[in-house]
């Protein structure tokens, strides 16, 4: 499948650890692999569940770490109903995270930010520095704005190619990811992630431009009669600058001043 194992066990506890900032809270694993993360994390006086979708990995568990009896889910996690794991209470999360989907794992938290106060475990370096960018940087982008919103990042430390087998061709990352005390946008939420996704998507551009899809999109919802004149919208100085410049702050004000167009 594709997988690169972590094979340096003193790596694997450190990243183990980084549960340990949010206690008393149940775990869930996604991609436990071979188990050399959860060898550490089944020693932790609370509640522990992983899913894996390969079913050789599935029977290596089984066999290997009977203390995870009841707690392995066979399944795809980006098609898992969260809020019934742990009788809908709160959970950390935390993994190895398969390289391919790890942007799609953090879209998925999101959409469970109220159950997940604490993320944690190991991505590609370089979308580990696209999440805990900031504002004006190259690396400043959707997932960073997306997250940002709603949780405070730590990159914890790098993590080198020589300890996988087989080695992967890039640098890994571990980080954690903790729920800030936003509790709303203040904003249309939805409103709000598709203004981020519209104005990135075309990132050398200035505002004003990248934003005409979004607002023609808008603008196809409404009766001709009531399609609104965005001229003086478009005359703010915000429109000058390119999205990597505004902070998540920014956008929700901007998400407002577009929402305002169609009351």
């Amino acid at each position: 499948m594709g997988q690169h194992f972590l094979t340096d066990l003193s790596i694997a506890r450190d990243i183990a650890d980084t549960v340990d900032a949010c206690p008393d809270l149940p775990i869930l694993e996604v991609g436990p692999g071979m188990g050399v993360m959860t060898q550490f994390l089944v020693t932790k006086p609370r509640q522990l569940k992983v899913v894996e979708i390969d079913r050789e990995s599935v029977a290596y568990l089984h066999e290997h770490l009977p203390a995870l009896e009841g707690n392995i889910i066979e399944d795809d996690f980006l098609r898992m109903r969260l809020d019934q794991l742990f009788e809908g209470r709160p959970f950390v999360l935390t993994g190895n995270y398969p390289y391919n989907i790890s942007s799609q794992i953090f879209f998925k938290m999101l959409d469970y930010k109220d159950l997940i106060p604490c993320c944690t475990g190991m991505i590609q370096k370089e979308v580990a520095e696209r999440i805990a960018a900031r504002p004006g940087t190259k690396a400043y982008g959707i997932l960073t704005v997306l997250i940002q919103a709603w949780y405070r990042v730590e990159y914890l430390f790098t993590v080198h190619e020589h300890v996988f087998n087989p080695p992967p061709k890039v640098k890994s990352a571990v980080i954690r990811l903790t729920r800030n005390d936003t509790a709303a946008l203040g904003c249309d939420e939805r409103l709000f992630r598709s203004l981020v996704k519209t104005t990135f998507n075309q990132r050398r551009k200035t505002l004003r431009n990248n934003i005409r899809p979004l607002l023609s999109n808008l603008d196809m919802q409404r009766t001709p009669e009531n399609v609104p004149d965005h001229s003086q919208l478009l005359q703010d100085p915000i429109f000058d600058k390119r999205p990597e410049q505004l902070s998540v702050q920014d956008f929700v004000s901007l998400t407002n001043r577009v929402e305002a167009e169609y009351i």
